[in-house]
């Protein structure tokens, strides 16, 4: 089915860019905020993503795809970066809605415990790209939130990240290959642990998180900036 993976990006978008104009949660008011997030997100991935196609630690069964491609990734590939982002910064946004700026007092342990499982796992799968790769750069940009940007957010992308995980089941699980008979992204093991849970490699968790994480870094960072801009405006005089 060509319009496999172009229907996964569509299926995944849809109801939460719909719901963006719900009343009580209008994220569409925030589209200046989220849109530059994601797409800046999008371009070390998109980079990163093209590299390790080019060199074979993934690749795309033609099958699933169109024959529709920009920097040698099918467009249903950059439409990834879009749509998946969009859908969970709603989720982030609705609980960031609900719970505020929620601190957990495990957050110092979660993130110590992502940095553990970035080391150990990064060290087990040495000089295997995907491996390697993923989990550096996750460990990296969490010792830079931990001790850098100290993000009053951290404990909230904890809580909502941990309700992600079903959808990002369903949607990895299709796309590596639970369900369809050939997987619409097929890995070279040589590149990673070779442990899955289903058909999703370990690895697409921490790779995942890091999307997410730096999409919810940009989001509120840019938020912030147009909340100082507004409060500005606010307390301008009235010209006469």
């Amino acid at each position: 089915m060509k319009l496999l993976y172009l229907l996964v990006d569509l299926g995944a978008i849809s109801v939460p860019l719909l719901a963006s104009f719900h009343p009580k949660i209008r994220l569409y008011k925030h589209w200046k905020a989220l849109w530059p997030a994601i797409l800046i997100s999008s371009v070390p991935f998109i980079v990163w993503d093209s590299y390790f196609t080019r060199i074979g630690v993934w690749g795309f069964t033609p099958e699933y795809i169109t024959d529709v491609g920009l920097f040698g990734l099918p467009i249903e590939e950059l439409l990834f970066f879009i749509c998946i982002p969009y859908a969970c910064m709603f989720t982030y946004y609705c609980f960031r809605l609900w719970k505020g700026h929620l601190h957990l007092k495990a957050e110092q342990i979660v993130t110590w415990i992502f940095i553990g499982l970035c080391l150990i796992l990064g060290l087990a799968g040495a000089g295997r790209y995907y491996t390697s790769s993923a989990m550096s750069w996750l460990a990296i940009f969490l010792i830079y939130l931990k001790w850098q940007a100290k993000p009053k957010w951290l404990g909230l992308f904890y809580y909502s990240h941990q309700f992600l995980l079903i959808p990002f089941v369903i949607v990895n699980g299709i796309l590596t290959g639970t369900g369809p008979e050939k997987p619409v992204v097929w890995y070279n093991n040589a590149e990673n642990l070779g442990v899955r849970f289903l058909t999703i490699p370990i690895e697409d968790v921490f790779y995942g998180m890091l999307l997410l994480l730096l999409n919810a870094f940009l989001f509120e960072v840019f938020l912030q900036k147009s909340e100082v801009r507004q409060s500005a405006s606010e307390n301008l005089p009235v010209r006469k």
